[in-house]
Parts: C-alpha cells; structure tokens; sequence
C-alpha cells in the first residue's frame, strides 16, 4: 500500500497494485524452445508490463522495442494495451507456450513468455501529469535481464493516451482503426478534444488503448513523496505464482529470481 511522507506535497494517487515485467523469446522450431534460451533482446519477441490495480482488471501492455525508454535521458517509447483481463489466469493462458502451422515452413514455436520482473506501483498525478511508478521486489538487484529491458530497481514514466479519434502526433503503436480502444462517449470527453489525456487511468482499462511513455524519474518516492512499501519476496512468495499462475513449470522462473537469461 502507498504510504504519502508528506500530505502537502504528495501527489494524488490515482491507482496502486502489483506490477509485472515479462518477455516471450522469439518464435522458432518444434523443440528449440527447450533447447535454445533468450541471451540478449535480438533473441526476444515481445515484452510486456502486467499491471493489476487493486480491485481492478489485470492489463496486459506490450511495450515497443522491447525494453523501457531511457529514464535519464528521458526517452520516449510507445506500447498499446493487448489484453484485459478478469484473472491472472487468462493472462497466464496467452503467454504459455504456443504451437501453430504455416504454409512455408510447418510447424512453429511461440516459446512460453518469462517473467523479468516484479514489483508494486502506483498510478499517480501531479498536476495535468500521470506517472507510473514502480518498486522492484523481485529479482533483488537488477541484473543483465533487466538491465537490457531498462527496468530499474525504482523508476518512474510520464503516461500519455493516445485519442482514437485524433491520429498522429507522436509515434505510438499505429494500431489499424478496427484495433484502436473504443471508448463510450464519456470517457471520450476525457480527451477534451486533445490529441492524448494524461489524468484519467481509466483510459487503459480498453483494448487497443495506445501509450506513450517518457522517462521521468530515478527517484520516484523522493520526487513525489510517496513511499511504495515494497515487500522482500522470496521464490516461495512471489505473487507472479499465486496472482499471475505463472507455473514454473511452464514458465522459466530464472530471469524473475537471478537475472538470468532463460
């Protein structure tokens, strides 16, 4: 739970819950995926942030160019969210491991998703601004993983959401139009006419929502005066096994628990 360090100069906290960091390696052959693990991003197909409010949905965000913007040089980056889901065990279902066939070259491999990171946030708004905030609880220091992926072990991004009915502007995911969040007309009016909203996290509980994300900070709870309360988690009680169902079994636990490629 957030706990504000100084009530006048703390910002309002929107949301708070748990946050994930995943990735899936590339497709590749009937047995590869056993054989073969992800040693850098040229090796990863796509990654993910997992986020799950406190009372709310899960939402499953696929993050372009596989890796967070640049905190320190305030970078900016686009995702869109691809899935919304009632249980972790829906979003658990689309990342396992996943065979299908094509004309040319048979059958392939889409290789279970691996779990990167995880940790809690929070949604906060400071001024016309939202930011997301996080605190790694798990691996405990970050590690090659992590660091190709740009996840610290605390950070925090500038949100902007992009108006379905304003294309253009800055690069975000250019979903086809049939893609894009269909919003009801009240939460339309939340853009004001405006290219993107930056004050209503509402607008990313809608598949096809399209993100910009901007670098912000390095030291969030300092920042904005709020102190995550991060827990020490450990193998046995990680809450991507008991929230997300990412059974290890199925999903190699190595990058979420060493840092390790996997």
């Amino acid at each position: 739970m957030v706990k504000k360090t100084d009530e006048r100069e703390a910002p309002e906290v929107l949301e708070q819950g748990h946050i994930y960091f995943i990735y899936r390696p590339k497709v590749c052959s009937p047995g590869e995926d056993e054989d073969i693990a992800a040693e850098d991003l040229d090796d990863v197909e796509n990654f993910y942030i997992v986020l799950k409010p406190h009372g709310g949905r899960f939402r499953l965000i696929n993050i372009g160019r596989k890796r967070l913007p640049d905190i320190e040089g305030r970078e900016r980056n686009w995702g869109f969210v691809e899935m919304v889901a009632d249980s972790g065990k829906e979003i658990e279902e689309e990342l396992q491991r996943d065979t299908y066939e094509t004309k040319t070259r048979g059958e392939r491999v889409r290789p279970a998703a691996r779990p990167a990171g995880e940790g809690v946030y929070a949604l906060v708004r400071q001024g016309n601004k939202m930011h997301l905030v996080w605190a790694l609880e798990l691996p405990k220091r970050p590690s090659p993983v992590q660091k190709a992926f740009n996840i610290p072990e605390e950070a925090s991004l500038a949100i902007s959401i992009a108006n379905p009915e304003k294309r253009g502007g800055p690069r975000t995911a250019q979903l086809s139009e049939k893609q894009e969040a269909d919003y009801p007309k009240q939460l339309q009016e939340e853009f004001r006419a405006r290219k993107f909203a930056t004050e209503d996290p509402r607008l990313l509980d809608f598949e096809g929502a399209e993100i910009v994300f901007i670098g912000a900070r390095t030291n969030p709870e300092q920042a904005y005066h709020i102190d995550l309360q991060p827990e020490q988690e450990s193998e046995g009680s990680a809450d991507i096994f008991r929230q997300l169902r990412f059974a290890k079994s199925r999903h190699p636990v190595e990058p979420l628990l060493k840092g390790e490629w996997r």
